[in-house]
């Protein structure tokens, strides 16, 4: 959402030479968030234009009825909002019969324990640090203690295998903050690698420092 979609290609490139791991997808249906964006054919296209693993964002609601109509290939991240359907259960083992990796998301008023009965069906837990639908927003400091906690349960639940992703205001004094807390990916935007100098290989190479 925050690349240069009229130069996506030049993108595209220096973020496979510059070794990311996967492209984070806002997908957004107007209806569970108060915006618009990226979609089925979007995703699609990615795919055909790189390599690199998709990170795919549903913010939309009733995600079960939607998670096929989305070009899943291994490997891909999917995650669904706990909040934003009845059969959550449902939605994250078909994305795993898919072939993804499923990964439940938190808004910032949903807590940590929303996940105590889902960790068997998770590959990761993406927790938001901003309200979702809009880039550029500041940083709500409880997240802090959102990631402790959800790094918690998991290892308490024996699954100190499933992923903490991060979303929302992921600037380097935030990423230290969220690693140091128990993060191991990071959702980088317009507060740390899509800045107006468009110098994405330097950013992300300020931002992998700043999160090690």
């Amino acid at each position: 959402m925050c690349a240069d979609l009229m130069n996506l290609d030049n993108q595209l490139c220096a973020m496979r030479d510059a070794g990311v791991e996967y492209l984070h997808v806002d997908v957004m249906d107007g209806v569970f968030v108060p915006n618009y964006t990226l979609g089925v054919d979007f995703c699609s296209r990615l795919h055909d234009a790189t390599p690199i693993p998709l990170d795919i964002h549903l913010m939309v609601a009733d995600p079960e009825a939607k998670i096929a109509w989305f070009p899943i290939r291994e490997g891909d991240y999917v995650s669904v909002h706990f909040e934003a359907g009845y059969h959550i259960a449902r939605s994250l083992q078909t994305i795993r019969d898919l072939g993804g990796k499923p990964m439940l998301a938190l808004n910032p008023g949903t807590p940590a324990d929303a996940i105590r009965c889902l960790t068997d069906e998770l590959d990761g837990v993406l927790v938001m640090a901003v309200n979702p639908g809009f880039a550029g927003q500041k940083y709500i400091p409880s997240t802090t203690g959102k990631i402790r906690e959800v790094r918690r349960i998991l290892d308490e639940a024996g699954r100190e295998d499933a992923e903490i992703e991060v979303d929302g205001n992921v600037s380097l004094p935030n990423a230290r903050i969220m690693r140091k807390a128990g993060a191991d990916i990071f959702v980088a935007g317009t507060s740390s690698v899509f800045l107006k100098d468009g110098r994405i290989a330097q950013h992300l190479a300020e931002l992998r420092e700043a999160c090690r």
